[in-house]
């Protein structure tokens, strides 16, 4: 391989769906600050903390492919991020039962020897069931999604809220679109399989 690969993240969930590639590669937390900026819509968002997380990251090496990412979900125009807790996860599944919900996962790959860039925004359509608060706040105690954006893990008993996905890559609902990812490791030279 030309280039070594180093993550910049450190959800546990995003080192999964990597390693399904089979190539090595190594963990770094980027620091940035993830505050919405005024009127940025939802794809503005992820593109622009991808891009941030693959630099701040690629500012620190010499050489190596860098992959950033974020991820969030729009509900009736209103960006939801991470819930944190109970309460803001069962606030965000009230918010979408019965409704479609688009999630945006931006990703960025950077050559930090040459800093050649290339990023993109992943839609993903999640049409939620309607459901029971007794139902949510089940699923909820089960599964704890607090710390993914929309309040589940569709890899899971997520799966169990909808009646119906629409996108390309369901490794976008995770929050690394493996399927773009590929497209753009081989703009870098990587060539998969």
């Amino acid at each position: 391989m030309p280039e070594k690969l180093i993550l910049a993240s450190t959800s546990r969930y995003r080192a999964a769906l990597l390693a399904k590639l089979g190539l090595p590669f190594e963990q770094s937390a980027p620091e940035v600050d993830e505050t919405p900026l005024v009127n940025e819509s939802a794809e503005q968002l992820v593109l622009r903390l991808a891009i941030a997380k693959a630099q701040a990251v690629a500012a620190t090496r010499d050489h190596g492919l860098v992959i950033g990412s974020d991820q969030v979900c729009e509900c009736d125009g209103i960006i939801l991020g991470k819930p944190g807790n109970l309460d803001g996860a069962l606030a965000q599944l009230k918010r979408a039962q019965g409704k479609s919900v688009i999630f945006y996962t931006g990703l960025c790959v950077i050559n930090a020897r040459t800093q050649a860039r290339h990023a993109m925004v992943e839609p993903f359509t999640v049409h939620f069931r309607s459901l029971s608060d007794e139902a949510l706040l089940r699923y909820l105690n089960a599964e704890q999604p607090f710390d993914c954006a929309g309040s589940f893990k569709s890899e899971g008993m997520g799966i169990t809220l909808f009646k119906a996905l629409e996108g390309r890559d369901p490794n976008a609902l995770i929050g690394l679109p493996l399927i773009a990812l590929v497209a753009l490791l081989e703009r870098h030279g990587i060539a998969l399989p």
